[in-house]
């Protein structure tokens, strides 16, 4: 650990050197350090692209040279961050490549450097350990890495559209997967024969769930809400590919899965949802809980509030503190996030070395804190500074949307510079509510919308031309 962490340091503060990745700059100056770190480390992580594998980066535990499904669909935002685009799309691809009948449709779990599917949770095709969230998980990082990166690959290359077809279709049947089965499944679909249920290839092929230490589980709500988002992620695909009846089934059927999770896991006692449905048909609470607002599947404002509220209030691992600052700074709560991107990067956190770490300060920093959200479907891109007042913070050369933007955030005023071949749409928003806000010294009426902590937000949207500097100011 010793050598992870000076190694870390070291790559930290050449960062510049590198020309690798995103630069960010701030006067908070324990983000600051905190971002040097993380940014450091993810270059530490990036594999030997000579690899049998290809270009990579670790995303499981360090010593196994290997990559998870669970782990890179976490990690993908922070790995573009810092300029590990050939990684994400080369691992993304091993992932959709190894979908099999077979495998009943599942892909490979892990897999390290040598091209393998990882020893350590694969025997054979019928006994291996895999959490069936994978693939939805999987599909909505390739949705979301398209409207970060503008690559098109990500939703049309053959080896992606074969993958989302078979998880929306024949997936959901083979593990049963359909809405009105989540309750009435077998505990054990698709089971080796004979079953062993003290081998974990065998119980553990088809978890219902990223939580893996509750006995008998049936069925997990966080399997619902990562169904629900990536098929919401495929009905956006297909809009955008022009496959308007495809598009309205899949939003169809991604919805019947949302309902399910208000109809039936609220607790109204506890005030917060259930987690899991085991075997015996009764209702538990536990971890999971952080998958609903990822997979953003509460629209229940109040709701998302106390799932909010609870999570904030506990003590969770390192890799479920890893989602918070993201989280935190989308959903509304800026200070809690400042403090979660500082405490994961403090050398007193224990396992802060895990990958999942390093990449998601990262992008809990340039998404989060510097409000940075491209969206190439839209053609736009959006900036907020949710930074505390009085600092200032800049990112330079961060790649987004096939162009190289530069965002400069002080006070009042961002200025926002692309060094594209055409314009595109720059959504400039800024805390509080304002009347106007002043692009280019020229006012224009602002917009109003709320976060989920009932933040006001004001924006306008502005033409930002290749190549030109271009500011918002408020009063």
């Amino acid at each position: 650990m010793k050598r992870l962490l000076i190694i870390g340091c070291l790559l930290g503060s050449s960062i510049t050197a590198l020309s690798q990745g995103a630069v960010f700059t701030t006067t908070d100056t324990a983000v600051q350090q905190a971002y040097r770190w993380a940014a450091g480390m993810v270059q530490h992580y990036r594999g030997n692209p000579g690899d049998a594998v290809g270009p990579w980066y670790e995303a499981a535990l360090p010593a196994r040279n290997a990559f998870c499904m669970r782990d890179v669909a976490h990690q993908t935002i922070g790995a573009a961050i810092c300029g590990l685009d050939k990684e994400n799309r080369n691992m993304l691809r091993a992932f959709a490549s190894h979908i099999a009948e077979k495998r009943d449709w599942c892909s490979y779990w892990e897999i390290n450097k040598w091209g393998l599917p990882a020893p350590e949770d694969y025997r054979n095709d019928r006994e291996f350990w895999y959490n069936l969230n994978a693939n939805f998980d999987m599909l909505f990082a390739c949705w979301k890495l398209y409207r970060w990166t503008g690559d098109k690959s990500y939703i049309q290359h053959p080896v992606f559209t074969h993958f989302f077809e078979k998880t929306a279709n024949e997936y959901i049947r083979r593990w049963v997967l359909q809405p009105d089965s989540l309750f009435s499944r077998p505990l054990h679909p698709n089971a080796p024969s004979p079953f062993n249920k003290q081998d974990y290839f065998h119980r553990c092929r088809g978890l219902a769930s990223y939580v893996e230490n509750v006995p008998d589980l049936k069925m997990g709500v966080d399997l619902i809400a990562a169904i629900y988002r990536g098929l919401s992620s495929l009905s956006a695909i297909a809009q955008l590919n022009g496959e308007v009846a495809k598009a309205a089934r899949y939003e169809s059927m991604a919805r019947q899965y949302r309902e399910k999770i208000d109809a039936h896991w609220w607790n109204s006692g506890d005030q917060r949802y259930y987690t899991w449905y085991n075997s015996e048909g009764r209702f538990g609470t536990g971890e999971g809980e952080m998958f609903l607002l990822w997979f953003d599947a509460l629209k229940d404002t109040a709701r998302s509030r106390q799932t909010m509220e609870y999570l904030m209030a506990g003590r969770w691992n390192v890799e479920t503190t890893s989602y918070l600052p993201v989280i935190c700074y989308q959903q509304g709560y800026w200070q809690q996030a400042r403090r979660y991107v500082l405490q994961l990067s403090d050398p007193a956190t224990t396992r802060r070395e895990y990958p999942e770490v390093s990449f998601g300060v990262v992008e809990g920093i340039v998404r989060g804190l510097m409000g940075i959200e491209p969206d190439a479907a839209q053609g736009r891109i959006t900036t907020l500074y949710r930074g505390q007042s009085g600092d200032t913070a800049a990112v330079r050369g961060l790649q987004v949307m096939n162009t190289i933007v530069t965002v400069t955030h002080t006070g009042k005023q961002t200025v926002f510079q692309h060094s594209g071949k055409q314009p595109l749409c720059w959504r400039a928003a800024f805390a509080g509510k304002h009347d106007r806000i002043l692009v280019q010294n020229v006012a224009m009426a602002a917009r109003y919308q709320a976060d989920n902590n009932g933040r006001i937000i004001s924006f306008v949207e502005v033409k930002a031309p290749a190549g030109k500097s271009i500011q918002a100011t408020i009063k």
